[in-house]
């Protein structure tokens, strides 16, 4: 008998056997693209931070949205860059806000496209935070009503589903009330549940134009070495009726995701963000790295973590990879 009898080689001899055993696949059903809306007309400023994405007017975001839905993306997520902002940004859930209105026009352009958008209020404020400020900090309870009229006028507009990513206690039960009294209990929330308090966030701070004008979010997101802390996090969203979970980042969080899906087997969500996003650009950009294939193997590598979905920058890049 000759040494060794199992050869893990035979089964990587070429690509038709590779792709016959292979585990874990990503597909455009995967993604979830985020998009920047702003008021205007004729509006497409590239984020220079994120290579390839812009603030759109809602004209804009309509052509992008058909695109994306082409490639076999079926969701988006937006996000809202208001005209005005106010210490309790009132443009969040004013019924013509812009993620409103862009809300009404994309469902009507594309119909079959699912429309998620993000619960919060760090984008509409005029200090940058995700809520009420009292006493130089975040006020949790008087928050929650800002968050539920944001998410119920979301769901009036025509939302599909609604994603507080806000990071307040108590709030995804308190949307999922206010939402089943006002007659929209079919409207599915999906917590941001495990969003840790991230360096990672930077260039998304630039493209929604957020940046907390004093202090920081700790107070509220979460703090980066903690694992225990976010499985309780996402077992208090689930017991007040989350319907899927999130973990953000996703690439330094890996660890996270897998606990969370093999603690819960809910369906959970990762936010491949906008810092994961840049530093492949860059990387590719100096040649230091392929980026298609790094792109690819990220994407891989978060759905084999365990996420069934994956919100990122990359969706029209990779659909139209794999798709080819």
């Amino acid at each position: 008998m000759h040494f060794p009898i199992t050869r893990m080689r035979r089964l990587r001899k070429n690509d038709a056997i590779r792709r016959m055993i292979r585990e874990t696949h990503i597909s455009p059903d995967d993604f979830i693209y985020p998009i920047f809306v702003r008021p205007g007309e004729g509006i497409k400023n590239e984020i220079a931070s994120m290579p390839g994405q812009y603030q759109l007017s809602i004209g804009e975001a309509v052509k992008v949205c058909q695109e994306t839905y082409d490639l076999g993306v079926p969701a988006v997520i937006l996000f809202g860059i208001p005209e005005e902002k106010d210490a309790v940004g009132s443009e969040a859930y004013a019924k013509d806000g812009i993620v409103q209105r862009a809300l009404r026009e994309i469902k009507d352009a594309v119909p079959e496209l699912y429309l998620i958008t993000d619960v919060c209020m760090c984008e509409y404020t005029d200090h940058g935070h995700c809520g009420v400020i009292e006493n130089q900090d975040v006020a949790n309870d008087p928050t929650l009503e800002l968050l539920a009229k944001e998410a119920l006028s979301h769901a009036e507009a025509g939302a599909d589903m609604v994603a507080p990513s806000d990071m307040m206690d108590g709030r995804i039960g308190y949307i999922r009330e206010a939402l089943d009294e006002n007659g929209f209990d079919d409207i599915p929330v999906m917590a941001y549940s495990a969003k840790f308090a991230s360096n990672y966030y930077g260039p998304f701070r630039d493209a929604a134009e957020s940046p907390p004008q004093f202090g920081d979010r700790r107070s509220y997101q979460m703090d980066p070495p903690n694992t225990d802390e976010a499985l309780r996090e996402v077992e208090l969203d689930i017991q007040e009726g989350a319907d899927i979970v999130m973990v953000k980042p996703a690439l330094p969080y890996l660890d996270i995701i897998r606990r969370v899906k093999d603690t819960f087997a809910m369906p959970t969500a990762a936010y491949n963000v906008s810092g994961e996003f840049a530093m492949i650009k860059a990387a590719a950009q100096n040649g230091w790295v392929d980026g298609d294939k790094v792109m690819l193997e990220t994407l891989t590598s978060i759905k084999r973590a365990g996420a069934d979905l994956i919100l990122t920058y990359f969706a029209q890049e990779a659909a139209r990879l794999l798709n080819e």
